[in-house]
């Protein structure tokens, strides 16, 4: 009769059943006739939606140990509630994927730009950054004792890094259209999605060479031919995955040339103790960096049949980068020795060891996040040797 007296108080006040966490009656007492499928069905304070047969489980449910008390009574109380529906999209929600966050190319330009700037990956300007520091350190360095680095030079050779990256990323996508399809990261550049067709790559690759020969016909006559021999290394790089499991170390040739470039612009002529150590130690760094960021495609690299170090490496990867990783600070000690850079050098350079150490032995190679977040943080490693070499060029 209690419970018979709460139904009806519930009536009157228009009460929601939802509070209600659980409700049991036993069959056994007098107001069994509510176990009716007809009185139940009649009532007008239970939600219509409700199957019948899912009521009678509610009311009286089986054993605990029942697979259909625990698979069913959560989902039964749900739709008692008149808030269950909003609930549950709320989970839906938190549950979905986040959305693609917009870089600033689809939030400020043009639509009829955007793909373009896509396809010099102006969106993703770390591999500018790894580029240019090369470059800048060797500027640096070629300063003279006591004086700051030439400035024109600086710019003039981010704005270059800028270019060359750009058209090295239409010369890569051009010749692996055919495999970014089948790759779930690549998939989405402009040629592989349609949004470019080749004929309009080749017409853009043509300005953005033509940009960078306004900018290396303003170095001297010797930086001019070492730099315009660069471009066999940057149009043949994508071709080195389909032939050798080593396209780290000959994009490493290639992204460090900067390391030879920078000085002769400087000097006009190559110091071969100083530039050849840096040039080593930037090609090592390419080596541990570039793969690391090869194992996010590693499962898609096997698949569509081409070559890395990570697969090269394979488990033994940190064994190997860790490698690198000291042949790149050992020889960028031996070119600050050689250059004769003062001892503000040093400090910087432990520091830059320290970073490159956290990247090897904190990496996870299974996660692509972490892969790639630990390649992005090169971009510190190459701000920090700047520094070093910036204050030891001006202490000495």
């Amino acid at each position: 009769m209690a419970v018979i007296s709460l139904f009806r108080t519930a009536r009157k006040l228009h009460l929601s059943l939802a509070p209600l966490s659980f409700i049991h009656i036993s069959s056994s007492s007098s107001s069994s006739h509510l176990l009716n499928p007809k009185t139940l069905a009649r009532s007008p304070i239970l939600p219509p939606a409700i199957h019948l047969r899912q009521l009678h489980y509610l009311i009286s449910p089986p054993p605990s140990n029942s697979r259909i008390f625990h698979g069913f009574l959560p989902h039964a109380l749900s739709l008692l509630s008149p808030y269950s529906s909003g609930v549950r999209e709320k989970e839906r929600d938190e549950a979905a994927p986040p959305k693609p966050v917009q870089s600033w190319v689809d939030a400020y330009l043009p639509e009829m730009v955007r793909p373009y700037a896509l396809l010099a990956r102006l969106d993703k300007p770390i591999g500018t950054w790894l580029l240019a520091w090369p470059c800048m350190w060797s500027i640096t360095m070629a300063a003279y004792p006591g004086e700051i680095p030439d400035l024109k030079m600086l710019a003039l050779f981010g704005c270059g890094a800028v270019l060359l990256r750009g058209a090295g990323c239409t010369v890569n996508d051009l010749l692996d259209r055919d495999i970014d399809v089948k790759v779930e990261r690549t998939r989405s550049r402009p040629f592989a999605s349609g949004m470019l067709t080749p004929f309009q790559g080749i017409g853009f690759l043509g300005f953005q060479l033509l940009l960078g020969l306004g900018i290396l016909l303003q170095l001297n006559f010797y930086s001019q031919v070492l730099g315009a021999s660069s471009l066999l290394l940057v149009f043949s790089y994508p071709l080195m995955k389909r032939l050798t499991f080593w396209p780290q170390a000959y994009l490493g040739l290639t992204f460090n040339w900067g390391a030879l470039l920078g000085w002769a612009a400087i000097r006009e002529s190559l110091d071969p103790s100083i530039v050849l150590p840096l040039y080593t130690a930037g090609v090592c760094w390419t080596l541990v960096y570039d793969t690391i960021y090869a194992h996010q495609d590693k499962e898609d690299d096997v698949k569509v049949g081409v070559k890395s170090t990570a697969l090269r490496f394979g488990n033994d990867t940190k064994y190997w980068i860790s490698g690198f990783g000291a042949a790149c600070i050992g020889s960028l000690a031996f070119t600050g020795y050689n250059a004769n850079l003062a001892w503000p050098f040093y400090p910087f350079l432990a520091a830059a060891t320290g970073q490159l150490m956290w990247q090897i032995f904190t990496v996870d190679l299974s996660n692509r996040m972490d892969c790639n977040r630990k390649f992005v943080s090169n971009k510190w490693f190459g701000a920090i040797v700047f520094g070093g070499i910036l204050l030891g060029r001006l202490s000495s």
